[in-house]
């Protein structure tokens, strides 16, 4: 893996320590399913419990892109991918975002797969993303990360004990996770390649591609990114990291797909136009720093492109104009992209530029964007850190509710709701809002710990009853998992 995940071994390592620390096991051609045995070394449920307790201290890390709107996108173009998946998915699929230069992608344990910002960049149409995150699926779906964990040679059962032990210890409220599963990724050699054999692999690209073609997409955007992919790799021989140190990359497996595209008909793809604009976001977001180059790019792309892609790099100048405190610049933009086309992205970013003249100008466009963009997590964000700031605080909760209804996995929502509800003085509610979003997160003895104290805070008697079934739920659900993960401690 890149320097920036060696940095964070303890986080989005973990998918390549676990690998590098497995020697590459050998898979039948084609797509076979999961032994009985193999499931039972390590069930489903075991597996997803170890990504959520990976997730938990990853988005704490510097690196996670908190941003509910590029992930959003991903989750969904995912979860768009594994509907059409050739056989059944033991795992949620749930994508996030990276900030890292580094053409890579991975998949944690549990359906988590992480997609460094250097790649989205890089794609040069949803289409190629769409291959690479098809054939991360792939492996979920070949349950390839589960059945590594599940290997007990080579140390690999000491090195799963430690993660389990440091996990048993955190959900006792006895140890800090973070540094038991730091010491596991030390255990691993983070350079060396994940260890998928090369039939694991082909399995992974011929899923990926039925995927793509069955979803809408144009699987040639699978070979022309492994072919980018593999062009980047020698031109940063000996570098190390990158897609293609880590899945490794040959002809035969590009013949293999460019041999299936030629027997079938051509895909009319329909591509998400938000592609750019999450592209353009992450090329910001990646590129701190470099707001020259990036200007250029963006200038270079507004003037050359057109459709959507023009559209996507006008809002990167307004974004960069926005920044450097240039807001009639930034407006001009934003009005120029949404003349060629409008996305949800343009209407939050004008919220921003809303909110430097005033907090009730920032209420009214967040109004209007959410009116355009109702089903945008991004733009619901907007709305009630807009009603926040104006000091809305009851409307902020009224609204918030309502999104965590449409939205109930997504946590941000709660810890939004939390605020608003502690400036109101409903302490209960807002320990309870927060006790939700750390359960979601996966830090259940902190979820525990709020509502303990919201227990203690309420003087109503059937509140205080509701509130103890809460907690019965959630020690039960630690010991649950304790029971679960315990077989696995050696």
């Amino acid at each position: 893996m890149n320097t920036g995940l060696r940095r964070i071994g303890q986080t989005f390592c973990l998918s390549a320590a676990l690998a590098c620390a497995f020697p590459a096991w050998g898979q039948p051609m084609g797509l076979p399913s999961m032994g009985a045995a193999s499931a039972a070394e390590l069930s489903p449920l075991v597996e997803r419990t170890l990504g959520q307790a990976i997730m938990e201290q990853g988005r704490h890390d510097p690196t996670y892109i908190a941003d509910l709107d590029i992930n959003q996108y991903l989750t969904s173009l995912g979860r768009k991918l594994a509907s059409h998946a050739p056989q059944p998915l033991s795992q949620t699929i749930t994508v996030f975002a990276v900030r890292d230069p580094a053409i890579n992608a991975f998949a944690l344990p549990g359906g988590y797969i992480g997609i460094h910002s250097g790649l989205v960049v890089a794609a040069q149409s949803e289409s190629e993303l769409a291959g690479v995150l098809a054939h991360e699926i792939g492996h979920v779906m070949q349950r390839h990360i589960a059945r590594g964990i599940a290997q007990q040679s080579q140390g690999t059962g000491l090195m799963v004990a430690s993660l389990i032990g440091a996990l048993l210890a955190a959900l006792a409220g006895q140890g800090d996770l973070a540094m038991g599963v730091a010491t596991f990724g030390q255990a691993a050699t983070i350079d060396r390649q994940l260890g998928f054999s090369r039939s694991a692999e082909q399995e992974a690209d011929r899923a990926g591609f039925q995927m793509m073609r069955q979803a809408g997409f144009d699987p040639r955007g699978m070979v022309d990114m492994f072919r980018r992919l593999m062009n980047a790799s020698r031109l940063n021989e000996g570098a190390g990291g990158g897609y293609a140190s880590t899945h490794p990359l040959s002809i035969r497996r590009l013949s293999d797909i460019e041999n299936r595209i030629a027997e079938l008909p051509p895909v009319a793809a329909h591509p998400d136009p938000e592609f750019w604009f999450v592209r353009a976001r992450l090329a910001l977001i990646q590129g701190r720093g470099t707001e020259d180059r990036l200007r250029q790019t963006f200038k270079s792309e507004a003037r050359d492109r057109q459709g959507s892609r023009q559209a996507a790099a006008l809002y990167g100048l307004a974004w960069l104009d926005w920044k450097a405190g240039q807001a009639a610049a930034a407006q001009q933009q934003v009005e120029a992209a949404r003349a060629v086309q409008p996305a949800p992205q343009l209407d939050m970013l004008e919220v921003r530029l809303a909110r430097a003249r005033s907090a009730s100008a920032a209420v009214e466009a967040s109004a209007q964007a959410w009116k355009h963009w109702p089903h945008s997590q991004g733009v619901a964000d907007e709305r009630a850190r807009a009603l926040q700031a104006a000091g809305q605080d009851q409307a902020a909760v009224d609204f918030l509710k309502a999104a965590i209804q449409q939205w109930p996995d997504t946590p941000e929502f709660q810890q939004l709701l939390s605020t608003s509800l502690e400036r109101l003085g409903e302490k209960v509610q807002a320990h309870e809002a927060m006790a939700s979003y750390f359960e979601q997160t996966g830090a259940l003895p902190t979820a525990m710990e709020h509502l303990q104290q919201a227990r203690r805070l309420s003087r109503d008697f059937y509140e205080q009853s509701r509130l103890d079934m809460r907690i019965r739920a959630l020690r039960d659900r630690l010991e649950n998992q304790r029971a679960l993960l315990e077989p696995y401690k050696k």
